[in-house]
C-alpha cells in the first residue's frame, strides 16, 4: 500500500485529496484530483483548501467538478489501528498496582518525600 500524502499548507496535518498546479504562462491555477505521485512543481492540498484557494488578480482558477475522493489508508496507519486494539483486547497485561496514600505516596501531582534524620 501507499502512504498518504498530506496537505502541502504549512500547519495543515489533513490529508491530500486534491493536486494544485501552475501554468503560469496562461495565468490559471488548475486544481484537479489528487495525483498518482507526488510531482516537485505541484502541490497537494487537504478538501479545505482545495475549495477555500484563492489566486492573485487577473489569474483564473480552474477547478475539478464534484467531491473529491478521499485518500485510501495506508498500511501503516492500519498496522497502528490494529495494534492499539489488540493491546487494548489483552487479558494478560497484569493490573496497575494502586499508589500507596502515606508519607511518601502521591497525592495529585505532589509527592511527599521523607525526610532525612
Amino acid at each position: 500500500m501507499r502512504n498518504v500524502r498530506k496537505c502541502s499548507r504549512t500547519g495543515c496535518l489533513e490529508p491530500a485529496v486534491a493536486t494544485l498546479t501552475y501554468a503560469y504562462s496562461d495565468s490559471t491555477a488548475v486544481v484537479g484530483p489528487l495525483a498518482t505521485a507526488s510531482e516537485p512543481h505541484s502541490y497537494d492540498l487537504c478538501e479545505a483548501h482545495a475549495l477555500r484557494l484563492t489566486v492573485p488578480k487577473g489569474w483564473e482558477v480552474v477547478r475539478h467538478e464534484g467531491a473529491f475522493a478521499a485518500p485510501d489508508p495506508s498500511a501503516d496507519e492500519l498496522t497502528a489501528l490494529a495494534e492499539a486494539v489488540r493491546e487494548a483486547g489483552r487479558s494478560d497485561k497484569p493490573a496497575p498496582a494502586p499508589e500507596p496514600d502515606g508519607p511518601s505516596g502521591r497525592r495529585g501531582h505532589l509527592r511527599v518525600l521523607p525526610g532525612r534524620a
